[in-house]
């Protein structure tokens, strides 16, 4: 059997085989996720996301313990950042959640960004599909934790939980901008730090400026200690509250379209971009116009539309042909 037919048939090697060439670009596995896409769409995503230390691998841990304990199957996938020296991670994330190792219910899997910025890998979404295709019913992504920017997750989860903690310096300039915007939960974790109260209340202060759509859902903010389990039950149920407007209010159905436009888009940019690189590596054009712009005799955006342009001539021909 293939190994779509086989990761259908809910078998783990398999599917760690096949995130394993997802993420390292092999050919074959755009193949096999073909085969997948059609039997997908069932399991629920849920994104973690926050600024770096505010316990969301702990987070993570505790909300998939919780899960089990409601008979669902989680799969999680935790991105970690890569050097931007050596291209090397770390990839430890996993090793807050250990005591899911024996768990067949559980599969974890890490990812590196490989340098892709919004504090999501770019195979995350294809990662996601494969678990879906598992058997999954929770999908848990935990970002990298990059700060203010990182908002690629919205696009990807059902729900998506901005984590805060106590003492990281401004409260009011950690919570601001994008990050403020995309969250459906908020928490304040390692509640029983001080400066927690005075976190959570800027937060509820920060979200009564929102504007608030008539039916709309109205995001709360939780206080959690995920070292000790408490508040969990609140965070989950807190999902499983918004899982329950998606689907009621209707809302689900633009949310779907939206995020299955973003992934066709960055499909079809990425498979452009590739095929622009060899198409240029024929015949040496890359290095001719990176001398052409040091000396002022090329100008990068000519450049790049003729490139365009000979693509599309060349498709013609072949079309022709």
């Amino acid at each position: 059997m293939s190994l779509a037919e086989q990761v259908l048939n809910g078998e783990i090697r398999a599917a760690a085989r096949l995130m394993r060439d997802i993420d390292d670009s092999r050919h074959s596995a755009i193949e096999e996720l073909k085969k997948l896409y059609t039997s997908t769409g069932n399991a629920y995503i849920i994104g973690i996301t926050g600024p770096p230390g505010a316990g969301k691998s702990t987070l993570v841990d505790q909300l998939t313990a919780a899960f089990r304990k409601k008979g669902k199957k989680v799969g999680v996938v935790a991105i970690d950042p890569t050097s931007p020296f050596t291209g090397g991670a770390i990839l430890g994330d996993r090793i807050r959640m250990n005591r899911h190792a024996s768990d067949e219910g559980v599969f974890i899997r890490s990812l590196a960004t490989r340098g892709a910025l919004g504090g999501l890998s770019r195979s995350t979404s294809d990662v996601a599909l494969v678990l879906d295709a598992l058997g999954m019913d929770i999908v848990i992504i935990e970002t990298v934790g990059v700060g203010q920017d990182e908002v690629d997750i919205v696009k990807t989860a059902h729900t998506t939980c901005v984590v805060m903690v106590p003492g990281l310096g401004d409260d009011i300039q950690a919570i601001k901008a994008g990050i403020l915007e995309i969250g459906d939960i908020f928490v304040v974790n390692k509640a029983d730090r001080d400066g927690a109260d005075r976190t959570a209340r800027e937060l509820n202060n920060m979200l009564e400026m929102r504007a608030a759509t008539e039916g709309g859902w109205s995001p709360r903010v939780l206080m959690t200690e995920a070292q000790r389990g408490n508040g969990i039950e609140e965070l989950t149920g807190e999902i499983l509250a918004h899982r329950d407007y998606l689907f009621t209010s209707g809302v689900i159905g633009e949310f779907l379209k939206e995020r299955n436009e973003r992934h066709f888009v960055d499909i079809l940019r990425d498979g452009l971009f590739k095929r622009a690189m060899a198409f240029m590596a024929q015949d040496g054009t890359l290095a001719r116009v990176v001398a052409g712009m040091g000396d002022g005799s090329i100008d990068p955006y000519s450049a790049a539309e003729q490139v365009i342009g000979e693509m599309m001539v060349l498709d013609g021909n072949n079309g022709a042909a």
